[in-house]
């Protein structure tokens, strides 16, 4: 029974097999979950080479490394950014709300206190800055203080620009939850849905 060190956290062991497919085997010291499968390693990077009896030195078997728990997350995460949100029309909101779910307006503070979804929560994703508009930088942390990751959450804004982009955002930072209300409140109004005005 021969012990191959690889260039890696694991230590592979070979022995023969008396299986007729199968020459030798593999284990791993420790066993990673799911590494092993149907007398394959994968997910691993470093290349092991080994040598059998009277089989030729050049033998070689290259494995895969596996991946890491931050690995797994950055992975996630990417392919959460290149998810578009959810996107619904006030219809559809309007049943979503009242179902149980909450409503996160992102306008300005200003465009919320004069007229609002009622039981909305106001975060600015963005401020007016002179002619135009800059990002709030804690808006992130601002949602994150008031919902769970999991959180069912309405995001709607004046017609559908900002609401979208902040959805993008909460979905990047891995919010599940996230709906994107179609038209806005513009729409919102439109369809002759309640509102409320902040005294």
């Amino acid at each position: 029974m021969d012990i191959i060190n690889i260039s890696g956290k694991w230590k592979v062991e070979r022995s023969l097999s008396s299986h007729p497919q199968s020459p030798f085997s593999f284990s791993l010291s420790p066993t990673p979950t799911a590494l092993l499968c149907n007398a394959r390693i994968h997910q691993v990077k470093p290349t092991i080479s080994f040598r059998l009896p009277n089989a030729s030195p050049q033998l070689s078997h290259r494995v895969i490394s596996p991946v890491s728990h931050r690995s797994r997350r950055q992975a996630s995460r990417m392919s959460m950014e290149t998810t578009p949100p959810r996107s619904v029309p006030v219809q559809v909101a309007h049943e979503l709300l009242q179902a149980g779910q909450r409503y996160l307006d992102v306008r300005t503070a200003e465009e919320f206190n004069a007229g609002h979804v009622e039981d909305a929560i106001n975060v600015p994703y963005m401020f007016k800055e002179g002619e135009g508009m800059v990002k709030n930088p804690n808006f992130i942390q601002e949602v994150s203080s008031l919902f769970s990751k999991d959180a069912e959450i309405l995001v709607g804004c004046q017609s559908g620009r900002r609401s979208l982009m902040a959805a993008k955002d909460l979905i990047a930072c891995e919010f599940t939850g996230i709906t994107d209300v179609g038209g806005g409140y513009s729409a919102w109004v439109q369809s002759g849905f309640p509102v409320k005005m902040s005294t």
